[in-house]
């Protein structure tokens, strides 16, 4: 799209947004007909064909509104999200059972100068690597392991500093003052990872089997029911509520699994997995984490750097999360990952 239509676009689609189901007339006219009818009829088709913007009816009776494919994708501005309190905020409360299956499945997670980005730091990585033994590279992937499963943990409250983790999963030396579910939580992230580096296939085709075996290594010893939850749930922050009927969270998590072995971009893969298990929040506890480790699985089998996620704010991780449960917006997280990425590839290997 022409710049001067691209600008024109973004006026319409701001239109549209704040006046759903407007014929191109009601859009002309709110306009103040400054651009001509014809104009607003062309921008019109080149949205839609962009998949921006969607249509209901036919003919003069064709009215317009957003698509959810960009309301998956549209930039959201955090601060001024979170500026509303939680019941201020006007959200999508309950699962969306056509996010998978109806939008995901049609929608490009990342724009073509987002994966040309993504694809040149993944150069840079396979020719890092190439240059380092194989002793350099566990060596590398092991001060990776170490950063991921401290700051998966402190993501979840984990109060241990990165040196005390350290300690504890090279020493086994637990820090003073702390839990020992905290210290259980660390030496099980170690244990998951360490399972998917010797298992690197292993979520291959990604299944409902495979994501309960991780969870099951995450959770171990710890006071968390292991198996597809059978209750409610809440999340602190946030009025979404998740699904709370084991066959529906067990039908959700098989079209996750489907729509990630259908997927060719790596990187489309690894962030679907990293929000979906979230948002569908099959377990009791330990969802997130279940995530992180799995997306990385993913990044690991197909010979991409993994993320280790440290440099990221525990703070921005769960405001982005829970825009994703809000809105099923996913531009916050999207970029929390790209930046992660590349973070991973320019301070490991």
């Amino acid at each position: 799209m022409a710049k001067a239509n691209k600008e024109l676009g973004n006026i319409i689609l701001d239109f549209i947004t704040q006046n759903p189901l407007s014929s191109s007339k009601q859009i002309d006219d709110g306009l103040d007909n400054a651009f001509g009818y014809a104009t607003i009829k062309r921008v019109l088709q080149n949205l839609v064909a962009e998949n921006i913007i969607s249509i209901s009816g036919k003919g003069k009776s064709t009215k317009y509104e957003v698509s959810p494919t960009y309301e998956l994708i549209r930039n959201i501005n955090v601060g001024e999200y979170f500026q509303k309190e939680i019941d201020e905020r006007k959200i999508q409360d309950q699962f969306n059972h056509s996010l998978i299956k109806d939008v995901l499945s049609k929608a490009s997670l990342f724009t073509e100068e987002e994966l040309n980005h993504l694809t040149k730091l993944q150069n840079q990585y396979q020719e890092n690597i190439s240059k380092l033994t194989e002793s350099e590279y566990k060596k590398e992937l092991e001060r990776l392991a170490i950063d991921l499963s401290w700051k998966s943990s402190q993501i979840e409250g984990n109060t241990y500093s990165l040196l005390e983790t350290e300690r504890l999963l090279k020493d086994k030396e637990a820090a003073t003052g702390k839990t020992k579910d905290e210290a259980t939580m660390l030496l099980n992230h170690k244990a998951a990872l360490d399972f998917i580096i010797d298992h690197p296939t292993y979520v291959k085709r990604l299944s409902l089997s495979g994501i309960e075996d991780i969870h099951s290594l995450l959770v171990e010893n710890l006071d968390i029911d292991r198996n597809i939850r059978k209750r409610k749930v809440g999340i602190s922050g946030t009025n979404y509520k998740p699904l709370d009927n084991e066959f529906q969270i067990k039908e959700a998590l098989e079209e996750l699994c489907e729509l990630v072995n259908k997927q060719e971009n790596v990187f489309a893969k690894a962030l679907f997995v990293l929000v979906l298990i979230s948002y569908i929040q099959a377990f009791a506890d330990g969802n997130k984490r279940t995530a992180r480790i799995i997306s990385n699985a993913i990044l690991m089998n197909n010979n991409y750097c993994p993320i280790s996620f440290r440099t990221v704010d525990s703070i921005d991780y769960k405001k982005a999360m829970l825009i994703f449960y809000e809105k099923n917006n996913i531009s916050a997280f999207k970029k929390i990952f790209i930046e992660q990425f590349e973070f991973a590839v320019k301070t490991y290997f």
